[in-house]
């Protein structure tokens, strides 16, 4: 072979190398800027969610040192509804706070499915997001010799969020049941209320005395609101109302 034929051969090899590593780079971009676009897509209904379900948990604990400084003066947020209220504000109390836990975990569900929890890439905000997740199912999970209110098992909410993803979606465009659809699916499918019952029961007991529960509830309330600020690190989307309850607020 002449020194030609050995420069062409050389230059084709080249070449051919230059196009696989290109369109390998290429294609690990594109799945990047995928697993990017589901993060952003999940991770800004997963905020949402947890702003919601903390935000119940920080009216709980208000609530509770409400009723504890006013010597009957003035009510929180369960005694006005559940204690005091009519029996349509006790229900939506009772519903809308089971409903607000449930949709966390639905929202966790998915993105558990779609995302992928082994192929977190090389974004350490995903991998801080995963682990902040591991934290707040560690919280809703210990068992207290108090109280165990609102407590699931790890495996309880899998089950659960697995009931909240509505069936219609499909990988990368699910959604989780509106609170109506969750409303209909408690009236009329035993199967499904049979999974919400101890919690919907768990919020008359925290209505009758919440006192041995803020322990437990405090340190869920305090790791969601660590999860929002990894969502959420420049508080564009929940500018207000996102603060660690402080237990000196409780007296007795």
């Amino acid at each position: 072979m002449d020194v030609v034929s050995w420069v062409s051969a050389g230059v084709a090899l080249a070449s051919a190398t230059a196009t696989a590593v290109l369109g390998y780079w290429q294609q690990q971009r594109l799945r990047t800027m995928e697993q990017r676009d589901v993060m952003d897509s999940y991770g800004a209904s997963l905020a949402w969610a947890a702003f919601d379900f903390q935000g119940r948990l920080f009216n709980i604990l208000h609530g509770y040192a409400i009723d504890s400084a006013s010597n009957g003066r003035a009510a929180g947020y369960l005694t006005s509804f559940l204690v005091l209220g009519s029996e349509r504000e006790a229900e939506y109390a009772r519903r809308s706070t089971v409903f607000v836990l449930a949709e966390y975990l639905g929202w966790v569900e998915m993105l558990r499915r779609d995302v992928q929890f082994l192929d977190l890439g090389s974004s350490s905000t995903n991998r801080s997001v995963m682990a902040q997740i591991s934290n707040v199912g560690h919280a809703l999970s210990r068992v207290t010799p108090d109280s165990n209110e609102l407590r699931l098992f790890r495996a309880e909410q899998r089950a659960i969020g697995e009931l909240m993803v509505h069936q219609d979606g499909e990988p990368k465009h699910r959604r989780c049941l509106g609170f109506a659809e969750f409303c209909a699916r408690l009236d009329g499918d035993e199967a499904f209320r049979g999974w919400f019952e101890r919690l919907l029961a768990d919020v008359d007991a925290l209505a009758a005395d919440t006192g041995p529960a803020v322990g437990r509830l405090l340190e869920v309330q305090r790791q969601l609101v660590t999860l929002l600020d990894l969502l959420d690190p420049r508080s564009e989307r929940f500018p207000h109302f996102r603060a660690v309850f402080d237990p000196e607020r409780l007296v007795g």
